[in-house]
């Protein structure tokens, strides 16, 4: 048996505070899945949460999504096991699941709907959406149920009850899980993903999910993030910002190959609709022709770190509108980076002798120390003299 293991789709998602609309992309991307599923004649597409980008979705939003369900379910026959993440309105996308359901479109967004495999060949499938531990305690009518790691056990417990032992189990879920209890590099790697932290949910760690033959996870971006082997992210399918941009991810999907004897797990890597490249340069730098002619100008998108002695090197310029009559409008993010150090000010202890010093000159030296030692303005000593009632009257 076969299955595509992906998640995070976030259809409706727009790049950063651009505005730039990443639909021609999705579409580009989720063409390439349906293509995959079909050529691998996978027994059905696991999309582990956050199909939507927002609880309300934009109308090209919901069209792309039915598009790409209707092409899986009914042209290529292939069944779709999916669940809400924390992006999704749960409630939203609960109409009508038992009429898709016999269609071959298997969405969980209920804790209570998470109980019951689906059953298929030699394979239990559990679905188990993004949850608030509120949401378990209103299900169990357990008030004690404080901690998402509280509410996983108890959960999993559940679950077990309904394990068939001729069978493998497999889980897919939606929340942050470690290594570790304190995993920092999983911190780092949230970077296109919600800072959220409802109920501890990097409390989670991957031996919670021991019983499971293996764990297609959704919520972190990177399929580095993964904790094991078996408890896996497939990341999402396209790169969201600067940071995964920076950091050079390369998105993709999970092919899972399911034997008697193990899970093969493989990663099959997608194309994007446009290349994304932060550059970090010196501003003379980048716009010199042997520097530039090395990348698809106004064909793909572009982050800009500029180094600079100081930012007033800058001053009078329309930086951006150089960089887009270069590299295109596509400009994602573009940030000044100060190379000189300034020097180190030694730090005030405004002690009685200090006292003795004019009001003015204590403004201006704590102004120095906060800023790393600018000196005030001529304008700005004259807002200081009239604030203290020294100005001209």
């Amino acid at each position: 048996m076969k299955l595509l293991h992906t998640a995070d789709w976030h259809i409706g998602r727009q790049l950063n505070s651009n505005g730039i609309s990443l639909l021609d992309d999705q579409t580009y991307v989720l063409e390439q899945i349906i293509d995959l599923a079909k050529k691998e004649a996978v027994d059905g597409v696991i999309i582990a949460g956050d199909l939507y980008d927002r609880g309300l979705p934009p109308v090209e939003a919901v069209s792309l999504f039915n598009q790409t369900l209707n092409r899986l379910l009914f042209e290529a026959g292939i069944p779709v096991y999916a669940i809400t993440g924390n992006h999704d309105s749960a409630k939203r996308l609960e109409f009508g699941q038992e009429f898709f359901r016999r269609q071959g479109f298997h969405l969980v967004s209920r804790l209570a709907d998470s109980f019951q495999p689906i059953e298929l060949e030699g394979l239990q499938i559990f679905l188990l959406p993004f949850i608030d531990p509120i949401d378990a305690r209103v299900y169990y009518q357990d008030s004690d149920l404080s901690t998402m790691d509280g509410v996983m056990r108890r959960i999993i417990a559940d679950m077990k009850e309904q394990f068939n032992p001729a069978k493998k189990q497999i889980l897919v879920t939606h929340f942050a899980v470690s290594k570790g209890a304190d995993d920092s590099d999983l911190r780092q790697k949230m970077l296109s993903e919600t800072t959220r932290m409802v109920g501890g949910l990097t409390t989670l760690t991957s031996d919670l999910f021991a019983d499971f033959a293996y764990v297609a996870l959704g919520h972190i971006h990177t399929r580095y993030a993964s904790p094991t082997e078996t408890v896996a992210y497939s990341g999402s399918p396209l790169i969201f910002n600067k940071d995964e941009a920076k950091r050079k991810d390369v998105k993709g999907v999970y092919l899972l190959d399911i034997s008697d004897g193990a899970i093969q797990k493989t990663f099959h890597p997608l194309k994007p609709y446009k290349d994304f490249y932060v550059l970090e340069a010196p501003y003379q730098e980048l716009l010199q022709q042997v520097f530039y002619d090395k990348y698809p100008r106004k064909k793909a998108r572009f982050a800009f770190d500029i180094l600079v002695e100081e930012r007033k090197d800058l001053e009078g310029i329309n930086v951006r509108f150089q960089l887009e009559e270069i590299y295109g409008q596509e400009i994602i993010d573009l940030r000044i980076k100060e190379t000189k150090a300034k020097p180190k000010m030694k730090r005030a202890s405004f002690n009685s002798s200090q006292s003795q010093l004019a009001e003015d000159q204590l403004i201006a030296d704590f102004f120095s120390e906060m800023t790393g030692g600018d000196q005030l303005t001529a304008y700005q000593k004259s807002l200081v003299e009239e604030l203290l009632g020294k100005g001209e009257a």
